[in-house]
């Protein structure tokens, strides 16, 4: 006794969805508009579970959008704006074919703009969130900031990304939030912690590179139109909380200067955001009166909050003393090495930096300063050496970083094979293979000092278990002689009677019986699985396994590999003419 039966697909999961070319009609935007609206507000296609009742019966490819998306989309005031624009480009066009200058420059003058504040608010309530999803905006920002001035991209917009991205590298340096370098073929991954949000982003190497054929820029540019605006807010929120100038000022810089700056010529706008690109001086801050804080009533904690505060005061102390890991020493970098990225690191953990002054501006002291304590070459030939003044390869900042410790430097010398590069992304667990190299970097976390051998004591240590080897095999001869004897001797007694001879009391294994009992248990334990869930345990058994034949494969390559290197070593010393 219901309402009308409703007919085939207007019922149901099909009533959810909409497709691509229906809900552009709806918007009456054109497609290059509607992806860009969808991806300014964030909303993105989705695939039905029962796809064949969504598309009324047919199995042709279709993009599906859901319906409340479409409708919410209805109420964006950009829409509008997207629709003023194409009556423009209109009319402008139109101005120029009739050859009408005095209406191009009145349509220029009044071309229809548009704000995404609205958007970044809405997107993102809170400013932990914005701070979660702060990852893909710095790697786009990055990407475009390294962008050379073509017809491919606005030069306005890597001018931004550029401005941006050298002012979230500026509050890194000031808050001491870098915690994770790693250099892969792909760029720079940079790990920095920002009001307890760890966030990964990526810094493409500084080469020059043509724009690929197979990379619709329009999109892109799209997502980096969106990602300033939010970068920005987010910076501006930074700066507010270490009471930094924002824009940011140089340490230094007076109120005069500054405004000096905004009124002179290009070039000197263009030096001061040189100076602030070289990230080696210190930004300015805003003085603010000092109020007393209140004390903080505090309560001995017992039982188990009395460890887990302990070992947070710990790791609070092994983070500040992390932040200050070059604090006190004096950096040079040669011209061969990456200034940027090497400046960024250095001054993240405390360390001063300088550069040849003919190199790039900010500079701030010479290559014959007595106080310089590293100086980073990449080069094996150098000039003569300054006493006092350690020469090391570039790895040995990231690897240092990393470690979060200062690494010996005579495995960084210049001219010497480097220790390979270790990821920190990456944590071992129970059952992975661990390389020799971590092993020996904990060891030196830990305060140990693994003993590094030289060559003539590992020629020396394998000449010595040669000998030993050939006074084992002499003895295992022996032995077996002794053996043989001994077999004889007892089928030559077979034919006596047997004597009683005492016996002795075994022990019982303790520790043998628990581990049968254990395994007796855990296989009964199986054998009362339902089938769902030993189906379940034999997946993970099988990973499990799988896991060990990897580790097992690897420290196998690894040793072959040390093998081979052992024998090269071997037969270099033999050639070697005496």
């Amino acid at each position: 006794m219901g309402g009308l039966e409703k007919k085939k697909y207007e019922r149901g999961s099909a009533t959810n969805y909409i497709t691509r070319n229906k809900a552009r009609k709806k918007l009456q935007l054109s497609l290059a508009d509607f992806r860009r609206l969808c991806i300014l507000k964030g909303i993105y296609p989705h695939e039905p579970k029962h796809k064949k009742k969504v598309n009324k019966g047919s199995t042709a490819a279709r993009t599906f959008y859901l319906i409340k998306d479409i409708k919410f989309l209805l109420h964006e005031p950009i829409v509008n704006k997207f629709r003023e624009y194409k009556v423009f480009v209109r009319k402008l066009r139109k101005a120029y074919g009739k050859s009408e200058w005095n209406t191009v420059e009145r349509l220029k003058d009044n071309k229809p703009n548009y704000k995404l504040d609205h958007i970044v608010k809405e997107r993102y309530p809170t400013f932990i969130d914005a701070l979660r999803d702060l990852d893909d905006a710095l790697s786009m920002c990055f990407l475009f900031s390294t962008f050379p001035r073509t017809g491919k991209c606005h030069v306005q917009t890597i001018q931004l990304c550029r401005r941006l991205t050298v002012e979230f590298l500026h509050y890194v340096i000031a808050a001491r939030a870098l915690r994770k370098v790693f250099l892969s073929i792909k760029g720079i991954y940079y790990q920095a912690e920002v009001l307890g949000q760890p966030i990964v982003w990526i810094m493409p190497y500084a080469f020059s590179h043509d724009h690929p054929t197979d990379v619709d820029y329009r999109v892109m540019a799209t997502f980096t139109e969106f990602y300033t605006t939010l970068l920005g807010f987010v910076n501006f929120r930074l700066y507010q909380s270490l009471n930094l100038h924002y824009p940011p000022k140089l340490e230094g810089q007076t109120h005069t200067e500054a405004k000096a700056s905004e009124d002179t010529y290009a070039l000197d706008s263009e030096s001061s955001m040189e100076k602030l690109a070289a990230l080696s001086a210190s930004l300015a801050r805003v003085v603010v009166p000092a109020e007393e804080e209140a004390e903080v009533d505090e309560f001995p904690p017992d039982g188990e909050m009395a460890l887990q505060e302990e070992d947070r005061r710990k790791e609070l102390e092994a983070q500040e003393k992390h932040k200050k890991l070059f604090e006190g020493l004096k950096f040079f970098l040669n011209r061969e090495v990456p200034r940027e990225a090497l400046a960024f690191v250095l001054r993240s953990f405390g360390g001063d930096v300088s550069w040849d002054k003919s190199l790039c501006i900010g500079a701030t002291y010479d290559v014959t300063d007595p106080c310089i304590t590293h100086q980073i070459v990449d080069r094996p030939g150098q000039q003569t050496p300054v006493i006092g003044r350690y020469y090391v390869q570039p790895q040995w900042v990231f690897d240092s970083v990393n470690a979060r410790l200062l690494l010996p430097v005579a495995d960084y010398f210049p001219g010497v094979q480097l220790p390979p590069h270790l990821s920190p992304f990456v944590s071992e667990k129970e059952g992975d293979y661990v390389p020799p190299e971590k092993l020996k970097l904990l060891a030196l976390q830990r305060g140990e000092h693994p003993g590094s051998m030289n060559e003539s004591e590992e020629e020396d240590e394998e000449e010595d278990n040669e000998e030993e080897d050939n006074e084992d095999v002499e003895a295992g001869s022996e032995k077996e002689e002794e053996a043989q004897l001994t077999a004889l001797e007892e089928q030559r007694m077979e034919g006596k009677k047997p004597r009683v001879m005492a016996g002795t009391v075994k022990l019982e294994d303790k520790q043998r019986l628990a581990q049968e009992e254990e395994s007796e248990a855990k296989r009964l334990a199986i054998m009362m699985m339902k089938k769902r869930e030993k189906y379940l345990y034999n997946k993970i058994m099988f990973g499990k396994r799988r896991k060990i034949r990897e580790a097992n494969k690897l420290a196998e390559k690894r040793k072959a590999h040390d093998e081979a290197v052992k024998s090269e070593k071997k037969k270099a010393k033999k050639a070697r003419p005496v």
